[in-house]
């Protein structure tokens, strides 16, 4: 992982399709200090857990001719609707000046998701975006896997 630098009262966002953290860095760019401020969660469960049924038929104009539906992907359905609610919170605390500098931390495709919905504010102070899913780590060690 590349060396990022954190400053002073950074926020760093910390996201996965179903959790997402919050943490500030209390310290200096040289010493890292993350403290978590806010968790959002979601349940999540896979797609097969969400449908209740087959995807529909559709015949055609002729009724001879007909072709399978794809079956909606709840699973993602349901992480973009986070990506949008992560978005949201993110433009409330720019908007009241809460953070000068924001750094991402998330799966590629979650980070896509983010990058898409996050408003004009909220894009401006991104200083970073790292691309991995640090979810299930401790405070402590996003602090060093991120600054090291």
């Amino acid at each position: 992982m590349n060396h990022t630098r954190i400053p002073k009262a950074a926020l760093i966002l910390v996201g996965d399709g179903k959790r997402a953290l919050f943490l500030r860095n209390e310290g200096s760019p040289e010493h890292v200090s993350l403290v978590l401020e806010r968790v959002l969660e979601q349940e999540n469960p896979p797609t097969r857990e969400q449908g209740t049924d087959k995807p529909g038929r559709y015949y055609g104009a002729d009724r001879v001719s007909r072709s399978a539906m794809e079956q909606t992907d709840w699973h993602q359905l349901a992480e973009d609707r986070f990506a949008h609610e992560i978005s949201t919170a993110l433009y409330r605390l720019a908007h009241a000046n809460e953070f000068e500098a924001l750094i991402v931390v998330a799966p590629p495709r979650i980070l896509g998701n983010l990058r898409e919905a996050f408003h004009k504010e909220v894009a401006e102070r991104v200083v970073a975006e790292i691309p991995k899913d640090l979810t299930t780590h401790s405070v402590s060690e996003i602090g060093r896997l991120v600054s090291a």
